[in-house]
């Protein structure tokens, strides 16, 4: 060990080190401000790409501005990661390079790795290849509300591997492209809120249907709910006899994601226009008999309350 570290040793790495540093280093760092200059360059051209695809599909009144928008900035998003990606492997093919390291070898292993690779990550391959036709096709946008293998949510991310949702109450959930049996765009181009009202059988349903619809006009021609309404409302009529309740169906056409604050306004005002107009929304009774000498008992219960009346 002793004439392993001699003078001659150290003289020698001090030389190697210091003409890698006059030689090599500033090459080195010159690569690394450069591979910031053109990330830099490059997210700057991405956004000017973005500006002028969305310019250019103002023309197209098949889609809102919403709707390009969302499109856009999800096609965005992923040709800015994968150029990241291609810009940092290429600069660290030029760093190795500058380094004095052979990167014929690492090209050629990484065929041959990549053909293994291949055989081990059929998954991986198949989410991408998933993930791919999904943003082709204009499947689903960042932005929408959808629903995903039976779970609902806002998607917040694609990607060519993954997309994510997060639910109502706040919970992130995150599935694989290739694994997606089942997927619903809540909110693409347009949405609606479906109504089933149930009211009593002795009333008219024409009647109640005319109320249902002046309620319509009137949120229709209200300034907070006017731009997110694009239809006036659509009563279908009765749509079927339940057990307590003749149930009629509507429905009301918005803009995507609108269509929630909307059914709920609409819900409170019909309730309020109801109870102006004496229209009864029944609820469960049940009729009991007790005895058979003294007649029958008739116990009235509502379900939904502690109250309960006897005659």
């Amino acid at each position: 060990m002793e004439t392993v570290f001699t003078d001659e040793f150290w003289q020698e790495a001090f030389d190697k080190v210091k003409t890698w540093i006059i030689e090599t280093m500033p090459a080195v760092l010159f690569t690394l401000l450069l591979l910031s200059i053109v990330l830099w360059l490059y997210r700057s051209l991405v956004g000017r790409l973005r500006k002028v695809i969305l310019k250019r599909t103002q023309s197209s009144q098949n889609e809102s501005r919403e709707e390009k928008e969302k499109r856009v900035n999800t096609l965005i998003t992923i040709l800015r990661q994968a150029g990241s990606i291609v810009i940092w492997i290429v600069f660290i093919l030029i760093v190795l390079r500058e380094a004095n390291l052979d990167i014929g070898p690492i090209l050629a292993s990484a065929g041959i790795v990549g053909l293994a690779v291949g055989f081990g990550a059929q998954e991986l391959v198949r989410d991408f290849i998933s993930g791919f036709f999904i943003l082709l096709e204009n499947q689903v946008r960042t932005g929408d509300v959808a629903v995903i293998n039976g779970q609902g949510g806002l998607v917040e991310e694609i990607a060519l591997r993954t997309i994510t949702l997060r639910d109502f109450s706040g919970v992130v959930h995150i599935f694989q492209n290739g694994k997606i049996n089942t997927l619903a765009n809540m909110t693409k181009e347009w949405s609606a809120m479906v109504f089933d009202v149930g009211v009593a059988y002795k009333e008219n349903t024409d009647k109640v249907r005319e109320v249902m619809k002046t309620v319509g006009q009137e949120l229709m021609q209200d300034p907070e709910f006017k731009d997110a309404i694009l239809e006036p409302i659509e009563i279908f009529g009765v749509d079927k006899f339940g057990d307590s309740a003749v149930v009629i169906k509507a429905r009301i056409k918005t803009k995507p994601i609108k269509q929630w604050s909307v059914g709920r306004e609409y819900n409170g005002r019909l309730k309020k226009a109801f109870d102006q107009e004496g229209i009864e929304i029944p609820f469960p009774h049940r009729t009991l008999f007790w005895g058979e000498a003294s007649g029958p008992l008739r116990l009235q219960k509502d379900e939904s309350s502690t109250e309960e009346k006897i005659s």
